[in-house]
């Protein structure tokens, strides 16, 4: 018996909502074992009712442990809650403090300046004053829903049976009459009607908004680009002195390390990655990495927004962000696969783009123009991002068991049932299944 679909595929955008609070200094220990048994989903610890939360794609809650910036300074512990959900945010915030009382209660509770016996609209506004910037964010496929992921999941599911029946009644056609058969079947399923209708788009409001920002943000570069090239051998000059001069010590995580990180990988089909690390010292490296993070997002936003990130069609969200007046930086992403293919994908498709990214961060391979060497010299920065990865306690993906390949197949068997195909079309169509 088929379940019912959405109701509607309503069109929206997606956001990441990113919120950190201090951790009170005598509570830190607490809060990790809190999450450490909240993330194993042990029973009768307070928890975040996830699924309950419309259009989450993906949610973690972690603790970012006492660090020191790159003058000895401490940076106190702090609780980091991110998750990749569908516009509007607003209503994701105050179902978020409305549904999540008791797991927010008891992670934030242990964090300065929570309030004691919050109401959801006290939980709402706490989250907001707490609300953090991300600089740089990546979708797979922009406008892609939960709720059009899930049913393009069950329409997959559906007809793979339908095809299975078919199969064992002896019946055979042309490509063309299983596609009719195929279509005949999804019209005559209530709980599929919403497949007869091509997948929503986010809002034209919304379309044209972005649109706009592409080209604005373009004709700028247009207008500096000639003053950028007349600075940019000095530019290159300075920055060959600083990649002389930045130590690059080759580090080593400790087998604690690599244990904590892999007890909690490669559970599922997908994975999570979080790493913060310190910005090298000087404006000269912080402007750098601001302008190298509005340039990701612009790539991210308007380039790549359908299903790959410079070749790498495996991450489903990443964030970049910069932290603390610029002294420390942060990358978290959700992905498919080991963590070892996601590191090779990196720096066999991409290393001039992890170079770029992460280059600036203490302790990153040496790199030469800032684009080649660093990522290239394999192993040493293998060991640099084990380092700089922290174990995220509380992880949660919407659609643990599908892949950005399943879901683009599944998206694809929908916009191709119905339209007119032609027969190579239609027997690649038919593959899909």
């Amino acid at each position: 018996m088929l379940r019912r679909g959405p109701q509607a595929h309503k069109g929206a955008h997606q956001v990441c909502l990113a919120v950190r609070a201090t951790v009170r200094r005598e509570s830190v220990t607490e809060l990790l074992s809190l999450l450490e048994r909240m993330g194993g989903g042990e029973a009768g610890v307070p928890a975040i009712p996830f699924v309950k939360l419309r259009g989450v794609h993906f949610a973690r809650l972690l603790v970012l442990e006492d660090s020191t910036d790159v003058d000895e300074q401490l940076v106190p512990a702090s609780l980091l809650w991110m998750s990749d959900v569908d516009a509007p945010l607003e209503s994701h915030l105050d179902q978020l403090a409305a549904l999540g009382g008791p797991g927010l209660d008891a992670a934030f509770g242990l964090c300065e300046g929570y309030p004691p016996d919050p109401t959801p609209e006290m939980r709402s506004a706490y989250l907001r004053e707490h609300l953090v910037k991300t600089q740089a964010n990546y979708v797979n496929t922009v406008g892609r829903t939960v709720a059009q992921i899930h049913g393009e999941a069950a329409l997959r599911e559906a007809i793979e049976g339908f095809l299975d029946r078919r199969q064992s009644e002896g019946r055979s056609g042309t490509p063309e009459e299983v596609r009719a058969e195929i279509q005949a079947f999804v019209r005559g399923e209530p709980a599929l009607a919403w497949a007869t209708r091509r997948a929503a788009r986010p809002s034209l409001l919304w379309r044209c908004k972005e649109l706009l920002h592409a080209v604005v943000a373009a004709a700028g570069l247009v207008i500096v680009a000639p003053v950028a090239l007349v600075l940019l051998p000095v530019y290159a000059i300075v920055l060959r002195l600083h990649e002389r001069s930045d130590p690059a010590p080759h580090l080593y995580p400790t087998p604690k390390h690599e244990q904590r990180l892999a007890a909690i990988e490669d559970h599922v089909t997908q994975n999570q990655f979080s790493a913060a690390g310190n910005i090298k010292p000087g404006r000269f490296r912080e402007r750098t990495i601001r302008s190298v993070t509005w340039l990701i997002d612009y790539g991210a936003r308007h380039i790549f927004n359908r299903a790959s990130l410079a070749g790498i069609k495996t991450i489903h969200f990443a964030h970049w962000m910069i932290l603390d007046d610029g002294r420390r930086g942060l990358f978290t992403s959700n992905y498919d696969g080991s963590h070892e293919s996601y590191m090779d994908d990196f720096i066999d498709k991409i290393a001039f783009g992890v170079n770029l990214s992460f280059s600036s961060g203490v302790g990153f391979p040496k790199t030469r123009f800032l684009l080649f060497e660093g990522a290239r010299r394999e192993q040493e920065f293998k060991d640099f991002q084990r380092c700089m990865q922290i174990p995220t306690q509380v992880w949660y993906s919407a659609y643990p068991q599908l892949s950005t390949v399943n879901i683009e197949n599944n998206a694809l068997i929908r916009s191709g049932l119905f339209g007119t195909l032609t027969r190579p079309d239609t027997e690649a169509w038919l593959r899909r299944f």
